[in-house]
């Protein structure tokens, strides 16, 4: 592994970490402000890369117009499906579980696509994968509320408490459309690299710049939570006065820019499913946070979901046999 590459898995994690603590101080306030905060994401790093990468417009592409309009599909669709699924009644830590089910999706996409076959160990390690995922889904299922008001009707309540189950299932939909189309966008990106060269500042400048007139539609959506960001209660920092959700957002978009740089600098450096291990193991480092600082519900369920996730990655990358040979007596070399 390359310094580069070696770097951009460092900035994966710091960046794309923090990036989940500010996301759930948003969410927990406004559920439906991933939305706008993905909207936010977008402006910023496209207005970046026209000053920088773009050169004010007067820059030559190195990939097709035509294949970036691909990669943007693929990518705005994933990043703002998978935002709005917290409107869905669904928790952060059950959205991480979910999203670590990357390499599943990726391997079914390598067989499906590019025809691809692996070895039996990864068809148990992403069984593994596919069975935590599925317990921690269950695990959740028993307990799925909206932020509302407890109804003083036991009927009533019933009822609310079966729409919100609904409501719930939709999130898991929709958390599952958003896994597949991410990883057909890392199989499509492999092959857009090895065909016209490795540019991940122009692909990152192209796919937010792109899909930016894809929000005008959502407009009002976006104004009416900036409104609610902007009626919290303000917070000082570094010697300036904010609405706390106004500077939870500024710095999930800084944070964010920093983590989707060194993902597609990654990219251009390992192969799909190294990047996918790279993403998947941040997120493991990301729950494990999220539980013990936010102190969201956790079961042993969860947890036997999750170790099976976790162990299934190391599984299917080779990582747990590579840590249990540290462990065996080298073989003696022959004396001739």
């Amino acid at each position: 592994m390359n310094i580069k590459a070696a770097l951009a898995i460092a900035m994966v994690f710091v960046g794309c970490c923090s990036n989940v603590v500010f996301l759930e101080l948003l969410v927990k306030e406004d559920p439906g402000a991933g939305n706008l905060a993905t909207f936010l994401q977008f402006l910023l790093i496209a207005t970046v890369g026209f000053c920088t990468v773009g050169k004010f417009g007067f820059a030559k592409r190195n990939i097709p117009f035509k294949q970036y309009l691909l990669l943007v599909g693929f990518f705005w669709t994933s990043s703002v499906t998978n935002n709005y699924a917290f409107e869905f009644n669904i928790s952060m830590p059950l959205h991480m579980i979910f999203r670590a089910g990357s390499l599943m999706a990726n391997m079914a996409m390598g067989v499906w696509i590019l025809k691809k076959k692996y070895s039996p160990l990864k068809y148990l390690a992403i069984f593994m994968i596919s069975a935590g995922i599925s317990i921690c889904t269950i695990q959740s299922s028993g307990d799925v509320k909206a932020q509302r008001e407890t109804h003083a009707d036991a009927a009533e309540e019933e009822k609310l408490k079966f729409i919100d189950w609904l409501w719930w299932c939709l999130g898991i939909g929709i958390l599952t459309f958003a896994l597949f189309v991410s990883a057909r966008m890392g199989i499509f990106q492999e092959s857009l690299y090895s065909k016209h060269g490795k540019h991940p500042w122009e692909a990152l400048y192209y796919t937010h710049l792109m899909p930016l007139v894809i929000w005008i539609p959502t407009a009002p959506n976006l104004i009416n939570h900036v409104q609610i960001a902007m009626n919290t209660p303000e917070v000082d920092f570094l010697g300036f006065i904010l609405p706390r959700q106004i500077l939870w957002m500024i710095l999930y978009v800084l944070t964010q820019g920093l983590c989707i740089s060194a993902v597609y600098v990654l990219t251009t450096e390992c192969a799909s499913l190294i990047v996918t291990l790279t993403v998947t193991l941040r997120k493991f480092v990301s729950l494990l946070f999220s539980i013990l600082y936010f102190r969201n519900p956790f079961t042993f369920g969860h947890w036997m979901g999750t170790c099976l996730v976790f162990i299934g990655t190391m599984i299917f990358t080779e990582l747990l046999q590579k840590f249990i040979l540290m462990f065996l007596p080298k073989e003696k070399k022959k004396v001739q």
